[in-house]
């Protein structure tokens, strides 16, 4: 596949990475290195390609929500208004629930936790960024250390995050917060190094329908994450990493 970067994706590869769908919604694999859509300056984002997976709808999906330019992932996205509205209440009152993978500096001190830091926006030079501040807007990540490996630049540590809000940035923000910042996140870690964020979002669970179990569909692991995480004793998704629906690494109901 052609860097993501440097060109909108095309019809063929759009659909090869459509995880699951239905009359409501889909959930896309969307690749590390392309933005959601256009910002100010435009170029080549993922929102162009969905004129390809209409599926015979009128109208091309919608975003229900958004991932980062470098989060790799389960992007969940709406086939029309009720479901686009819907699923926008999901996200809003937390019942939607969500699994990321991240390759972090360091080893956090326990080997899980949660991380219960309210946030903020500040203006950081040209741009802005998430800061940790107790006035802002709460926000909630449990984790836990799945694996562990040595590098040259050090330990690096695996960790499963499930947010329990939906802040910008809160998983990266909640990693440095722990002292192990996302290797990669030029951001809120090391700054002088050109590796790509290793942050992914791994599974989704969305309550659809209220008489029956959640549609859980997972993403299957990043080529840029695959050998670290190998080292640190990822052994392989099951086959079929097209047909994950229902395997997804997910916490609890109760969590």
């Amino acid at each position: 596949m052609p860097n993501p970067a440097a060109a909108g994706l095309t019809a063929e590869e759009i659909l090869a990475r459509v995880l699951y769908r239905d009359g409501l919604v889909l959930v896309i694999d969307k690749p590390s290195g392309m933005p959601v859509h256009a910002g100010f300056g435009g170029g080549p984002n993922l929102e162009q390609s969905f004129v390809h997976i209409t599926f015979g709808l009128p109208r091309p999906p919608s975003l229900a929500h958004r991932l980062d330019r470098d989060t790799s992932g389960c992007l969940v996205l709406g086939r029309h208004t009720k479901a686009l509205r819907d699923l926008g209440e999901m996200f809003a009152n937390g019942s939607v629930r969500k699994t990321y993978w991240a390759i972090v500096e360091g080893v956090p001190k326990s080997e899980e936790g949660r991380v219960k830091a309210a946030m903020s926006k500040v203006d950081d030079g040209p741009g802005w960024k998430m800061k940790v501040d107790p006035q802002g807007q709460e926000a909630i990540t449990d984790y836990k250390v799945r694996g562990i490996t040595d590098t040259p630049h050090g330990k690096r540590a695996w960790l499963e995050l499930h947010p329990h809000t939906g802040r910008t940035h809160q998983i990266r923000v909640h990693c440095a917060e722990l002292g192990c910042p996302i290797v990669g996140d030029r951001v809120y870690g090391a700054k002088d190094r050109s590796e790509t964020l290793m942050l992914h979002a791994r599974g989704v669970a969305l309550p659809l329908h209220k008489k029956r179990e959640p549609i859980r569909v997972r993403a299957p692991v990043p080529m840029h994450m695959r050998e670290i995480l190998v080292a640190c004793g990822f052994t392989g998704d099951k086959s079929g990493d097209k047909n994950l629906q229902g395997e997804a690494d997910l916490p609890p109901k109760s969590a």
